[in-house]
């Protein structure tokens, strides 16, 4: 039997969502019927909106699509002026502020408290300036990720900006691709770091040589290799089930990676699962048939060429969350391959006020070309920084609070949206990190050599902060201390990415969240001094089984306080005073 969603979907689903949500934000929220409303605003998401956790009735969080990150001169203002004029709710974030613009973990943008009276002046402010909410979220293609600096990184062994542009132009808005059986994560990377985290993804293409026979190619005796891409298939994190994406032995070259593309796409359309959501990614699809098997029905079914096999890829020198090696991430100051500058900076968790925003936007075109990149470390970067301009640049105040020399603690921070806003979080998250982080810099010491340390707090098992690949994952849960329930994190240890990739193993669980910095600590003092030389920390973690590894993280109570820990979920904002569900503001008027 089809899932309701696949019911609600069969009725309304892709482009023609857009015409009933402008209706609706003309007649208000209200205007839904309440029978109606988990189909609708399973719908929205096709329009990148998501209806906010219950108590925030009426609210909706926007994401909009930047694909490979990249937002072209102008476009970071818009972000921050609709940040300003339509991200204000009744709740204040008491660190960040009632307007902010949040950086995600798949180089996108979101903003919260949106009405969704406003949402068509939204729309068209972004449609006007090329930036787009169409499939940032639902059941299709979702924003394409990558390398962010590709097209200008000294280090990229192909430019994959324009493949990446072909493929958003071609499946975003395509009705044969529109439909999927659930969310289809692609990446395309042609830096030889592996900085497109292309393992965690549903489809991966990356950077590879091959000796091609006949036209347009080398022999292998005289002639060029050509550079194209390795194809990967069945990678990523959500739930209790992550996956590395699985080699299929195809390679293609740039101009063959939208009709392979979109043959893996309309498989999965065609084969996935409908029946059970949990089942309908297509990493599970790998399971059942092999790679073998999802190779041989692309070429039987999908494509009207013969595919080539898997070309000499690069993965030996994939450095970029590696947990060791230069590049782990792109913070600081970087050669472009045209002379100029890119310039990694450090967005705590993600988050920007929408008047820093503003203001990074007028700094990008004083100083740059006025383009600015998004990582998956919820980055900015900013690009075409010539030399004469550089010291100027990294001179000006609001460096200070978005550093590219940040401490290691600031650095390595990832967290997702937390219960302020997500029905599926189960504890508070940015500002918890925010506190991590602060507390870790004043009261944790790294051993000399080791200059990054990756902690990413999600707030569910849906991973939306990619724990699964950090030195520290922490993971939502709930415990009781001193017979009161509180917020606890369960502690993975040793994952990231690399030329041998590895997800972290859950060691220690439920663990009071006052108590998770102090463990931290204790597991640091122990790295220290029980690290063999020049060991990194995914190494030493390696060497420890788990019950050695619990026993390091320590779980220690300290100066460290969390006024979010008695915060249970039954809140409707849980930074509000008066934070009940009972409190919760009415539904915003339509005006």
């Amino acid at each position: 039997m089809p899932t309701d969603v696949e019911n609600w979907k069969s009725e309304v689903y892709g482009n023609e969502i857009r015409e009933h949500l402008f209706e609706f934000a003309e007649r208000g929220f209200d205007s839904i019927p309440d029978d109606e409303r988990d189909a609708w605003f399973e719908r929205f998401k096709w329009w990148g909106l998501y209806h906010q956790r219950n108590g925030q009735e009426g609210y909706f969080m926007l994401r909009i699509g930047t694909p490979n990150g990249v937002l072209e001169p102008g476009q970071l203002r818009v972000v921050g002026e609709i940040a300003d004029e339509y991200a204000r709710g009744p709740g204040t974030n008491p660190i960040f502020g009632d307007a902010y613009a949040d950086f995600t973990t798949r180089q996108s943008i979101q903003l919260h408290w949106i009405e969704l009276s406003d949402v068509p002046a939204i729309f068209e402010k972004l449609e006007a300036n090329g930036l787009s909410a169409q499939q940032a979220c639902g059941d299709s293609w979702r924003n394409i990720v990558g390398n962010p600096v590709a097209g200008k990184d000294g280090q990229e062994v192909i430019d994959a900006w324009p493949v990446i542009r072909d493929l958003n132009e071609t499946f975003k808005g395509n009705d044969d691709h529109s439909n999927l059986p659930r969310k289809w994560k692609v990446s395309v990377t042609g830096s030889a770091d592996g900085s497109g985290q292309g393992d965690i993804n549903d489809l991966a293409f990356e950077p590879a040589y091959k000796d091609i026979d006949g036209e347009g190619g080398g022999s292998g005796e005289g002639g060029e290799d050509a550079v194209g891409f390795n194809v990967r298939v069945g990678g990523g994190l959500a739930r209790n089930e992550p996956r590395f994406a699985r080699d299929i032995d195809v390679w293609v070259p740039p101009e063959r990676v939208s009709d392979v593309a979109g043959g893996l796409s309309a498989l999965f359309r065609d084969h996935g699962d409908r029946e059970d959501r949990y089942n309908a990614r297509i990493k599970f699809l790998v399971d059942e048939w092999g790679p073998e098997e999802v190779r041989e029905t692309l070429q039987a079914d999908y494509v009207d060429f013969e595919l080539e096999t898997a070309g000499r890829d690069v993965r030996e020198e994939y450095t970029y969350n590696a947990g060791e090696g230069e590049r782990n991430d792109l913070i600081g100051v970087h050669d472009q391959k045209d002379g100029a500058n890119f310039v990694g900076l450090n967005v705590l968790v993600g988050r920007m006020g929408a008047g820093d925003v503003l203001e990074l936007a007028d700094l990008v075109e004083e100083y740059g070309s006025g383009e600015v990149r998004l990582s998956q470390r919820q980055n900015v970067i900013v690009t075409d920084v010539p030399d004469d301009a550089l010291d100027d640049f990294l001179a000006e105040d609001l460096l200070e609070h978005y550093s590219p020399e940040p401490s290691p603690f600031m650095r390595g921070s990832v967290a997702c949206t937390g219960t302020e806003f997500c029905s599926l979080s189960i504890v508070e998250t940015k500002n918890r990190q925010v506190r991590f982080a602060r507390w870790l810099k004043e009261n944790a010491e790294l051993p000399d050599g080791v200059e990054e340390f990756h902690v990413h707090l999600s707030g569910c098992t849906a991973s939306c902060a990619q724990p699964q690949i950090a030195d520290v994952s922490l993971r939502g849960m709930k415990t009781r201390k001193d017979g009161e329930p509180v917020e606890a994190l369960d502690v993975g240890l040793g994952g990231g990415l690399g030329e041998e990739p590895g997800f972290a193993r859950w060691v220690t669980q439920r663990v009071p969240v006052d108590e998770v910095p102090g463990a931290i600590a204790n597991l640091l003092e122990s790295f220290a001094d029980q690290r063999e030389e020049g060991e990194s920390f995914r190494a030493f973690v390696a060497r420890h089984d788990d019950e050695e590894l619990d026993a390091l993280v320590d779980p220690e109570e300290t100066d460290y306080e969390d006024p979010m820990m008695h915060n249970t979920k039954r809140t409707w904002y849980p930074y509000a005073e008066e934070d009940g569900l009972d409190d919760a503001p009415p539904v915003p008027a339509d005006d």
